[in-house]
């Protein structure tokens, strides 16, 4: 018998054996066929042999929901009795309590729902059950709505508890009182079940009207629950709004990791100081487009501007950057923070690098890329340059020493910072990288290069070899090029072709 129970156990509620995924798939389409045998009853009824054959297929069916959810209950064990020493009564009492817990668990209390409907008359009830399909996962890493719904609820169990309670209290208080008031003048008012179903019309402001106080003192006892009927709804409204909201961006996240986004940027770390980097991304790309995603633990600051997605998150966390598609994404780009010493600030750039590369590595997109996930990381200490690179940062940025070399160049050079800024700023002439056109025939020499480019508008000041990635600044007039270099140039835009 033990080995029955075992594996009933097991079936029931083992969510890892393949037992309990066979027995829950078998739960599903008996679900899907009491729906429609239902269904079928609506609008075509149930008459001659085959409707009187489903007639007792779908009570069949319901009756089967019933033990199973019977079975379910018995077989559950609290936790409590694995985890103490226990005496014989306290045993029962914690199997006890636990199976009234293991009851009032949301989804527990929507299958509780559903088998009264092998009652007639709550037939309709089983329409619930379309619930417990949605339990089932969709995917391997796919989030489930319902449950964290459910568990939002089972978190703050005390809370709403204590709303129920406050609500409850104050109608049986209701509806007693009126009824003692009212029950000999008022003909609506002759049972205490009236006065309480009075009270709840009341309290939840519907007002059917079909009882109403017709002494001095019941309109008085009226007034009260009106009066109270406010603050109730103002205490559930809270107590529902505050705990839901979590779980409410958590679809919100979820919406975005299931949209099938491609060839976004992504953008870890923000702080009030980075809208300088969202305004010159917008210069530099099209955020209509092109999407931007900042992603950064904590809510949505104020001032982020609304072409800007903002997912809530830790990138240093390899299970949360599955929220921003990171498999999916053109360029990952990872922002120092100024909250904290530069060391400390690298030290988490650096980090986040090493774990952006060890989750592509992990979890390689759908289908092959033409291009891998390029990072561009800013670094606040020079010292911390290689250990970026190390990381698996394709770029890295050293604001503070070209901010430092620029004042220093102003100090001998008056001016030239100015001019170094604009070259950084894409309000104005800035530095591209381009394609050599296809009118220049190559090989040439980098003079008759230069010279032929500035037909086009373009100042061409150094090479980059496409293979290993080198750039040579203005080199010697007779250097060689040839279709494997691209030209490093200055304009007032993107002229020459990319690939």
């Amino acid at each position: 018998m033990s080995g029955i129970y075992d594996r009933v156990c097991e079936a029931l509620h083992d969510t890892q054996s393949s037992l309990y995924q066979r027995v829950e798939n078998v739960v599903y389409g008996l679900i899907v066929l009491s729906i429609s045998l239902f269904a079928q009853e609506l609008y075509w009824g149930r008459e001659g042999e085959v409707g009187e054959f489903l007639g007792r297929l779908d009570v069949w069916i319901l009756w089967i929901f019933v033990v199973e959810y019977l079975l379910r209950l018995l077989t559950w064990r609290p936790e409590e009795v694995d985890f103490y020493e226990l005496s014989v009564g306290e045993r029962v009492w914690h199997h006890l309590l636990g199976r009234v817990r293991f009851v009032f668990s949301p989804m527990m209390l929507v299958d509780h729902m559903t088998v009264h409907a092998v009652v007639p008359l709550f037939r309709g009830l089983r329409a619930l059950r379309l619930l417990r399909l949605l339990k089932k996962q969709t995917g391997r890493r796919a989030h489930n709505p319902v449950a964290s719904i459910a568990t939002t609820i089972e978190e703050n169990a005390l809370a709403y508890g204590f709303g129920l309670s406050v609500f409850a209290v104050i109608a049986i208080v209701g509806g007693l009182s009126l009824y003692l008031v009212e029950h000999q003048d008022n003909p609506s008012v002759s049972t205490i079940a009236d006065g309480i179903w009075w009270a709840v019309v009341t309290l939840t402001t519907v007002g059917f009207g079909d009882i109403a106080p017709v002494t001095g003192l019941g309109r008085l006892v009226g007034g009260i629950l009106m009066i109270c009927g406010m603050g109730t709804l103002a205490l559930t409204a809270g107590i529902v709004g505050q705990t839901l909201m979590q779980s409410v961006l958590t679809l919100r996240e979820e919406q975005f990791r299931m949209n099938p986004v491609v060839n976004h940027i992504v953008i870890c770390g923000y702080e009030a100081g980075n809208h300088m980097l969202l305004d010159a991304l917008s210069h530099e790309i099209d955020v209509n487009k092109r999407m931007v995603v900042v992603f950064a633990p904590g809510e949505r600051p104020e001032g982020l501007p609304p072409d800007f997605r903002w997912i809530s998150g830790n990138p240093i966390k390899d299970s949360e950057l599955e929220k921003v598609r990171l498999k999916y994404a053109e360029t990952v780009i990872i922002v120092g923070s100024r909250d904290v010493l530069p060391h400390q600030a690298d030290a988490t750039t650096i980090l986040t690098a090493f774990t952006v590369r060890r989750y592509l590595s992990m979890h390689p997109a759908a289908h092959p890329r033409k291009r891998p996930v390029y990072i561009v990381a800013e670094v606040l200490d020079v010292e911390n340059l290689e250990h970026a690179r190390a990381a698996g940062v394709d770029e890295v940025i050293e604001t503070t020493r070209i901010g430092f070399s620029m004042v220093a160049h102003a100090v001998h050079f008056p001016g030239m910072a100015k001019v170094m800024s604009s070259l950084a700023s894409s309000d104005g002439q800035s530095i591209f990288v381009g394609c050599i056109p296809s009118n220049i025939a190559l090989p040439a020499t980098w003079l008759d290069v230069s010279q032929a480019l500035q037909t086009v508008k373009v100042l061409a000041i150094g090479l980059r070899d496409v293979d290993t990635g080198h750039d040579r600044l203005q080199p010697d007039p007779s250097t060689q090029v040839t279709a494997e270099h691209q030209v490093v140039y200055l304009a007032t835009g993107q002229i020459l072709p990319t690939a």
